[in-house]
């Protein structure tokens, strides 16, 4: 795990867990490339989903987290590009999912809707599970 680089984006709502998150990434020995937003100013989401797109895209970053209000806005931003598959999680258990049977790529978490605890837990469970592949092989094909 040491040896990736993981990108995080968020919008204005998003900007304090979005902090929280990347000292986590940092304390657990991973690159972080932190594309933004840097204040509590309104910004759009729009904006930071498509930067973590093309750090992903230009192999800059391996895999990405987002953050904002509710996770939902800046995922369905997030899923508009083609080489991102980015699970809204709300819990550990749909974080390991996401990565097991989905092999997403990006973890999306609602700052208003979960503590900060929890968003860590999804963030260890999402970095430490492998996609299963097998019978979830053909399905993730399908969505690129």
């Amino acid at each position: 795990m040491a040896s990736e680089t993981i990108a995080i984006a968020s919008d204005h709502a998003g900007f304090e867990l979005k902090e929280t998150l990347k000292a986590e990434l940092v304390r657990k020995g991973l690159s972080v490339l932190d594309l933004g937003t840097d204040g509590p100013q309104s910004v759009d989401y729009p904006d930071f989903a498509a930067a973590l797109a093309e750090a992903m895209r230009d192999g800059r970053a391996d895999r990405g987290v987002l953050v904002c209000g509710t996770g939902i806005g800046i995922s369905i931003a997030a899923n508009r590009h083609r080489n991102l598959r980015a699970a809204l999680c709300h819990d550990s258990v749909s974080a390991r999912f996401a990565r097991q049977h989905n092999d997403a790529n990006v973890l999306v978490l609602g700052a208003r809707l979960i503590g900060v605890e929890v968003a860590k837990d999804c963030l260890e469970v999402f970095l430490k599970t492998p996609f299963e592949g097998g019978r979830h092989q053909r399905r993730v094909e399908k969505l690129s």
